[in-house]
């Protein structure tokens, strides 16, 4: 049974950001890593990439499938997890937590009021598992 944390905001593409003043943190959700499976490489952006809401900032390849990552605000990479390289598994063993991707600093605050709370995400998830997943 998947996590679906409130304290922190999805996009229905399965990310999530957890927005600590201008600071977001992202990754992709426990549904996501389920889904998935086994993730077995994690391609990051470097520190200083620009991104815009709703770009591709990362891959994601597990023993199913490649996945693209898509970033949830727009902003600036100020930190990537490094630890993904030596241990991708991270990301199926605590996704909102050591599996963390990177850190942003946001450039416009408005776009969290757009993504999805956690009540709004199980719904869609479960709607996807009900249809044999995404």
């Amino acid at each position: 049974m998947a996590e679906y944390p409130k304290d922190v905001k999805y996009l229905e593409s399965h990310e999530w950001i957890r927005l600590e003043g201008k600071e977001g943190t992202i990754g992709i959700s426990d549904y996501a890593q389920e889904e998935l499976n086994d993730v077995v490489y994690v391609e990051l952006p470097e520190v200083g990439d620009t991104f815009q809401k709703g770009e591709v900032f990362a891959t994601v390849e597990s023993v199913k499938a490649a996945s693209d990552v898509y970033m949830p605000m727009s902003g600036t990479i100020i930190a990537v997890n490094g630890a993904l390289a030596d241990s991708p598994q991270l990301v199926n063993q605590d996704p909102y937590g050591a599996g963390w991707f990177v850190k942003i600093e946001v450039s416009n605050p408005s776009e969290y009021d757009d993504l999805l709370d956690a009540e709004a995400y199980r719904k869609i998830c479960e709607e996807q598992a009900a249809k044999g997943g995404h």
